[in-house]
């Protein structure tokens, strides 16, 4: 069994990463809960951009265009698939990561490994890396601070790759943080858009008021589907990095409890030791006085 010094030392210890524990908790909470503010500022514009895709199919559901499925419902479209995958850039988050590499992972799978990534985060470039799996394109920036500025560049490459022709689909895997603070890993399909995610909203309410589209409702869409793919792609960054801070809460959580679970038992073992080394002082000490007194009593 370990002498008193050595517990006091591996006290010390645990209490040293116990306090660096709590200070991540602090951290990630401070951090997650600016991330909503700032998601909260931005989320109306988008939200106002939405409708008004809704007002354009509840005006004219025929409309064609590139971005969306004909009327008469889902094509098969063969060729490459896009995937934006969404990770952190450091680990000590739970399960945070692996779950989005695993989801990531069983969407090639289903692909038949003919996705091509784009990848934000470090953990989740390192994993590709480590495994041998191609990057069409890495967002070196960091996953810790998603800004719409860094959002608009990733809907850009996107874009242009769709505008182009070498995607045919794009998907973005990220973490969605529920109202309950339930993470959820999500698969979605950014492009091309089902015109039902919007038409389906709005169809109960009709429109009294005519609207007139220049030049074209065509080219009015064309201008309104950037801003709203960079805005479900900056909710989706700050929606994955709130998941990564909650994880990161809840792992630090989970570490302060166990250090103090560790600090009651060693407190329990210290105790237990130094109570012996008193005992055995008293009792070399009663030994002595006794051995003291039978001396002097043979004299």
């Amino acid at each position: 069994m370990p002498g008193v010094k050595e517990l006091k030392v591996r006290m010390a210890s645990v209490r040293n990463t116990q306090k660096i524990t709590n200070a991540m908790y602090l951290i990630a909470s401070a951090k997650m809960r600016k991330a909503r503010e700032d998601l909260s500022r931005t989320r109306p514009y988008f939200n106002a951009v939405q409708a008004e895709i809704k007002r354009i199919f509840r005006t004219d559901e025929r409309v064609e265009n590139r971005y969306f499925y004909p009327p008469q419902g889902e094509k098969k479209l063969d060729g490459p698939v896009g995937c934006l995958v969404v990770t952190a850039d450091k680990g000590l988050a739970g399960a945070y990561n692996q779950n989005v590499i695993k989801a990531a992972h069983e969407l090639s799978v289903e692909l038949n490994g003919a996705a091509e990534f784009f990848v934000v985060g470090e953990y989740g470039r390192q994993h590709c890396l480590r495994h041998e799996i191609p990057i069409r394109r890495s967002f070196l920036y960091t996953a810790q601070n998603p800004t719409l500025h860094r959002a608009r560049e990733i809907a850009n490459v996107l874009l242009e790759a769709y505008d182009s022709g070498s995607l045919k689909k794009i998907f973005i895997i990220y973490t969605d943080l529920g109202k309950g603070l339930d993470a959820q890993v999500r698969v979605t399909r950014l492009l091309p858009f089902h015109r039902a995610q919007f038409s389906s909203a709005g169809a109960a309410k009709e429109e009294h008021a005519p609207f007139e589209f220049l030049p074209s409702v065509g080219e009015v869409l064309d201008n309104i589907i950037p801003s709203y793919l960079t805005g479900y792609i900056y909710s989706a960054l700050v929606d994955s990095f709130c998941c990564e801070q909650n994880a990161r809460m809840t792992a630090m959580d989970a570490a302060n409890r166990n250090a103090q679970k560790i600090l009651d038992e060693l407190q329990m073992r210290y105790n237990h030791v130094r109570q012996g080394a008193i005992t055995q002082e008293i009792t070399e000490i009663s030994a002595g006085a006794q051995a003291q007194r039978d001396r002097e009593g043979h004299k």
